[in-house]
């Protein structure tokens, strides 16, 4: 009889199995919520999909519920295999329980060992842009589709129908009353409750791919770097918790997009958008986290060590009057996902400009988002967005002003605070943050080209002191 496999949370899709006999060993564990306060909706999403891929696979699947996985696979008292597990920490745990097997991972395309050989080359200088194109060359990825000749111009978003509802079953409502119980009992969430928006099957997933390539993906190119669209959605596939729970195996969903850039019905522009999220940044993430390992969590050399203050944490959106952190923020707390551009120029935005804990970020985003990962957290928050990576990842620290923001579609007609103020009642904390943190970290910043341009044109010693001053003032209360 085969061994046990042991699929986590994030390896629920079919892709993970060998074949249709394989026993299947499924472990829910209340520690996973007691430890970190996760948004609502993900812990949904979570045990959901973990109960529903138990219930698809019937009799072949033990799903067990314990205080901890050791003592799952204690009280099994069988011999188990995992796939290569997602983080550093599920690894290390794994090397020490006895007779546990650890497979080579699945839902990525590149072999580690290839990647850590092209990175070798590259000595150090490692840009996702560079990965992209190794990578589609050595597997043939969109070889005949050609990537647009430049950059393709924004225009306002099209009309396109909405993604397929998902439907709630028994299942979901079980999970609602325990979690529920668990609240009642001392566990604490973040964000709030609703109806589950995202799947939790394979099926429901296959779904909301096969949706987007014909519906939504022929106008994906053209709000790239937007901060909202007319449904919140156009800009993004929002594929990404379905990705990261291992319900999509990305590689077919590569080549799906490719048939769709050859036989026209899609631009090309909006083909490489995807697939260069899905092939090149997510691929690019994973292998990242491993190639470097634990030395990536670095201080940083940018001034960045204050905590993040507790409205933020908490997502008390209604705490916020200016109107494009307020908005994404709702949006977190209602939803728990928010577009990339959002994520990056207003939430990692300020508080890079704040100088807030790049590592506590990093954490706020992996429990706050239904898509949340250390693996991913780790290079785009502390690395992007927070430039707390020795620049290992960007060479430009994500830090914009406020009439920035306006311009990528902030929505500050109506807002108390104006963009383009530095100083005053009025001024926009985006764009009095973006100066004090130019000059709080003067030094740091005067080989970057774009904030040394900044720089250049803010030399005033009087401003320079009534800016940090107002901002300091300003602290880390709710703007």
């Amino acid at each position: 009889m085969s061994r046990w496999r042991w699929l986590l949370a994030d390896q629920l899709g079919p892709h993970f199995l060998d074949d249709d006999a394989q026993r299947v060993l499924l472990v829910e564990t209340r520690s996973l919520f007691a430890d970190r306060r996760l948004h609502r909706q993900k812990a949904h999403l979570i045990l959901s999909a973990l109960r529903h891929r138990a219930a698809e696979l019937g009799d072949r699947a033990r799903l067990v519920r314990a205080d901890t996985f050791r003592q799952a696979l204690t009280d099994l008292g069988e011999p188990v295999e995992m796939v290569h597990p997602p983080s550093r920490a599920a690894l290390a745990f794994a090397r020490t329980v006895e007779g546990l097997t650890v497979l080579p991972p699945r839902g990525f395309v590149t072999d580690r060992a290839d990647f850590a050989a092209w990175a070798d080359r590259r000595r150090g200088r490692l840009r996702m842009a560079d990965f992209y194109r190794y990578a589609r060359e050595r597997h043939g990825v969109l070889a005949d589709v050609p990537p647009p000749p430049r950059r393709p111009r924004r225009r306002p978003p099209v009309d396109v129908p909405p993604p397929p509802p998902i439907v709630e079953d028994d299942i979901d409502a079980q999970v609602r009353r325990d979690l529920d119980r668990w609240q009642v009992e001392g566990i604490r969430f973040v964000g709030r409750d609703g109806p589950r928006r995202y799947p939790a099957t394979h099926a429901e997933a296959q779904v909301r791919l096969r949706h987007f390539l014909d519906h939504r993906l022929p106008a994906y190119a053209g709000t790239e770097g937007l901060l909202g669209d007319a449904d919140g959605l156009l800009a993004q596939s929002v594929l990404s918790s379905s990705f990261n729970l291992g319900l999509l195996d990305p590689e077919p969903a590569i080549r799906a997009a490719e048939r769709a850039g050859r036989d026209g019905t899609a631009p090309p522009a909006a083909v490489h958008r995807f697939v260069r999220g899905l092939f090149g940044w997510r691929e690019f993430l994973w292998q990242l986290y491993w190639y470097f390992g634990p030395r990536f969590r670095g201080a940083g050399w940018l001034a960045a060590n204050r905590p993040l203050p507790e409205w933020f944490d908490r997502l008390d959106a209604d705490a916020v009057e200016a109107r494009c952190l307020a908005g994404v923020l709702a949006g977190v707390r209602d939803t728990g996902w928010a577009p990339q551009t959002a994520r990056l120029t207003v939430l990692g935005n300020y508080g890079l400009q704040r100088g807030w804990r790049p590592a506590e970020l990093a954490d706020w985003f992996g429990r706050s988002f239904v898509d949340g990962t250390d693996w991913i957290m780790n290079a785009t928050v502390i690395g992007m967005s927070q430039y707390a990576d020795l620049a290992r990842i960007d060479t430009d620290p994500w830090a914009f002003d406020g009439a920035h923001l306006e311009r990528a579609g902030a929505p500050c007609a109506g807002c108390r605070y104006v963009p383009k103020e530095t100083l005053g009642d009025d001024a926009c904390p985006y764009t009095g943050g973006f100066e004090a943190f130019l000059h709080r970290n003067r030094e740091r910043l005067a080989g970057d080209p774009r904030l040394a341009a900044a720089l250049a044109e803010r030399t005033d010693p009087r401003r320079r002191d009534a800016v940090l001053a107002q901002e300091e003032k300003r602290g880390d209360d709710a703007p």
